[in-house]
């Protein structure tokens, strides 16, 4: 079957004889892409400098997809069925689970696997381990391109929301206004803020800032954003601060931004590479300024996306709109991950219909 493969670091292609996926029994399925989306942690994947991955790994774990055949004891799927795949495919049988731990259940990042440990979605059929436990249905209503959008990009962004801890009133800023950093945006909105502050620059994100709820846009070339914050909030700081974007130094930025006493820092983004991610002495109150920093991964799971989907349904959220670029073609993948490593200044995000 064709499948994009990562051949070596730095190279993944098309091939045609990629092995097909087996059914997993009792409660496995094998499914079909309806629509896939490359993503920056695939660019990181292909480019970046991370653990050594398995040898021609399948990439990709954004896809909304039909059901081609299910296992044995799977209960509430059948072929033909359309279905969100969530992005994090948690084993739900790990004990460690029963503690929450539903991403790291077993060792570290076990829930984010697909087209990084495991064959990912990126080919003409792909297979989950358990699918009554995994994938989501789609509502009669929710388009291809929202459901797509919630399987990643929309339940990272709202987990940063849900981790900031964000009450009715709180002014939050956002570090970073791409796809998670806009749905970080609205997931702000949603959870109560009453102010947004939303960092980032380029015009089409600037103006899905505004229109998923952001109070106001701030720049870097506007000078330092940290004084930005502080001069916005009288010297006070910011109730909660989401990281989605930016470099090393956007992680010591939100310490400094952010409220003593009662202050969140969330991190949603990814530090490539080694090193540290240091927290100011000073804004840090030396050890004791009782602020909290939560590092998360997204949410993932069967009940997660089909909750994403239904504030798609009912109108209070519209993922879809980050989807800025349309390809046709199995082939066309390759492009859409080089508009992802590239970003030409009109794109958020790419669909690719098979």
């Amino acid at each position: 079957m064709k499948a994009f493969v990562l051949r070596e670091r730095g190279r993944a292609e098309i091939v045609c004889d990629a092995p097909e996926p087996v059914l997993s029994e009792p409660y496995g399925a094998v499914l079909s892409p309806a629509a896939m989306s490359p993503c920056t942690s695939d660019v990181n994947t292909v480019y970046g400098t991370g653990s050594k991955k398995p040898d021609n790994l399948i990439l990709g774990h954004e896809c909304v997809a039909r059901v081609v055949k299910t296992a044995s004891g799977v209960r509430d799927f059948k072929p033909g069925d359309l279905v969100a795949v969530p992005a994090i495919t948690p084993d739900w049988r790990e004990t460690a689970i029963q503690e929450g731990n539903d991403r790291h259940a077993g060792r570290p990042f076990s829930g984010n696997a697909l087209g990084r440990t495991i064959p990912g979605v990126f080919a003409e059929y792909f297979a989950v381990k358990d699918a009554d436990t995994t994938l989501a249905k789609v509502p009669e209503g929710v388009s291809l391109k929202d459901a797509l959008m919630c399987v990643d990009m929309m339940t990272t962004g709202l987990t940063g929301a849900e981790e900031a801890e964000i009450r009715f009133g709180d002014t939050v800023v956002v570090m970073g206004i791409g796809a998670v950093g806009l749905m970080a945006v609205r997931g702000a909105v949603l959870q109560g803020a009453a102010r947004v502050l939303a960092v980032g620059t380029r015009p089409v994100c600037v103006k899905l800032a505004r229109e998923f709820g952001a109070s106001e846009v701030l720049s870097y070339k506007n000078g330092d954003i940290v004084r930005q914050v502080l001069d916005r909030t009288g010297g006070t700081g910011a109730d909660a601060v989401i990281l989605c974007g930016g470099g090393d130094e956007v992680f010591p930025q939100a310490i400094d931004m952010v409220r003593y006493g009662i202050g969140r820092v969330v991190n949603l983004k990814h530090y490539p590479g080694d090193g540290a991610m240091e927290i100011p002495k000073f804004s840090g109150g030396r050890g004791m300024a009782g602020k909290t920093v939560k590092l998360e991964l997204c949410r993932g799971g069967r009940a997660r996306i089909e909750r994403m989907m239904k504030l798609v349904e009912y109108g209070r959220i519209a993922p879809g709109k980050l989807v800025t670029h349309e390809l046709s073609g199995f082939e066309k993948i390759a492009e859409g991950l080089e508009l992802m490593r590239h970003k030409p200044a009109d794109l958020v995000k790419v669909m690719v219909t098979p």
